[in-house]
């Protein structure tokens, strides 16, 4: 569904989704114009929030910049089913279905995560050899950031959606990263052959014969230290790690607070001690790694967290545009085609039978210290 030649891309934004409001949204839209010469945003949703937003940013006559009128906006309560029979004209199904006529090369938006998924599978449909999407994000680690999948699209899966995961997740960051062999590991219990479900077993079999660049099983406290570029399992799994890791943060940053302003021998201390923090909070600053692929699907589609503020939500912004560039969906089709994937059956995309997914419009927020703490 790409343009033939990327010398231009075309990027739709759901102008209406997540918390922080159009007007966070359109500021970003600037920042991202600002240093993209060769991109072009259609902001949709209700014209006269959007251009009211877009004269208070000083945007409104911008020529890489048009407004798609629609009347409907998705909750963050509203389930998938329900938004599939009916809002027709919400802006995040429209921005979907810009990319699916080609008349946008990619989707953004920081609504409800159930919504987005279930919207881009029905709508775009998936690429060949690929049973279900698949949620990938970037986290940071010991040596930058390892590509982490999948993070809540679906509550289980079998061997050989875990092969399509891993192709997946190699190609996404092959593109991205540069890299013409990313090192893949398979998420387990354990690092000996004999760990893990049936599931993993015959996954770890799969994704070793196979041209991959595989590295074997690894253990939650790989997850970080960054010995491998790609991370798999299914959502289920994904999920729970990805929370624990939220709740961990959460925790030093509050230990950290709490230990640093005891008394004023602490206060000294944590003031000598500022550049240090300052680092590691810049190093895991979530507003540098917002942006979720929607992997697997006939197209591209960018998932931002809801409450993204300018430069978070800018940066999903870019990702999507760094993925047109690099024509992602076609890469990954390739990739399946050379590496021999097993057809799946098709899914049923009936309205009332969507997949299973552990997906919520809170998800995705992958790290909990702010940069302003």
């Amino acid at each position: 569904m790409q343009k033939l030649a990327q010398e231009s891309s075309t990027i739709a934004i759901d102008a209406m989704g997540g918390d922080a409001g159009t007007e966070v949204i359109v500021a970003a839209a600037g920042a991202v114009l600002a240093a993209e010469k060769h991109l072009d945003l259609i902001l949709v949703g209700d014209q006269q929030r959007i251009e009211r937003a877009l004269t208070q940013a000083g945007l409104l006559q911008h020529p890489a910049i048009r407004v798609k009128h629609t009347t409907e906006v998705i909750q963050s309560d509203d389930s998938p089913a329900s938004v599939l029979r009916s809002k027709k004209d919400a802006s995040m199904r429209v921005a979907i279905e810009l990319v699916a006529s080609g008349e946008a090369d990619a989707c953004v938006s920081a609504g409800n995560t159930g919504a987005l998924m279930a919207l881009a599978r029905y709508i775009l449909k998936m690429l060949p050899d690929i049973d279900r999407p698949a949620i990938c994000t970037t986290v940071p680690n010991k040596y930058g950031h390892v590509h982490w999948l999948d993070l809540g699209a679906n509550v289980d899966s079998d061997a050989a959606q875990l092969m399509q995961f891993a192709v997946m997740g190699s190609a996404l960051c092959s593109v991205v990263d540069g890299k013409a062999s990313p090192e893949v590991g398979l998420l387990n219990n354990g690092s000996e052959a004999i760990k893990g479900n049936e599931q993993v077993k015959a996954a770890a079999q799969l994704i070793q014969n196979s041209p991959l660049n595989y590295c074997g099983f690894i253990e939650g406290n790989d997850i970080y230290n960054g010995r491998v570029d790609v991370i798999v399992c299914d959502g289920f799994v994904g999920n729970i790690a990805l929370k624990t890791s939220e709740g961990l943060a959460h925790f030093i940053q509050s230990l950290l607070k709490e230990q640093f302003t005891r008394n004023a021998l602490t206060k000294m201390a944590a003031f000598v001690a500022k550049p240090v923090l300052r680092a590691v909070v810049d190093k895991i600053d979530p507003r540098r790694y917002n942006g979720a692929s929607l992997l697997g699907l006939n197209g591209i589609v960018i998932k931002s967290h809801g409450n993204a503020d300018k430069d978070a939500f800018a940066n999903a912004i870019k990702i999507a545009s760094v993925e047109v560039k690099k024509q992602l969906p076609d890469k990954i089709r390739g990739m399946l085609a050379q590496y021999a994937v097993a057809n799946m059956p098709e899914a049923n995309l009936s309205e009332n039978n969507m997949p299973e997914t552990t997906a919520t419009n809170s998800d995705l927020n992958l790290h909990s210290v702010s940069a302003s703490d």
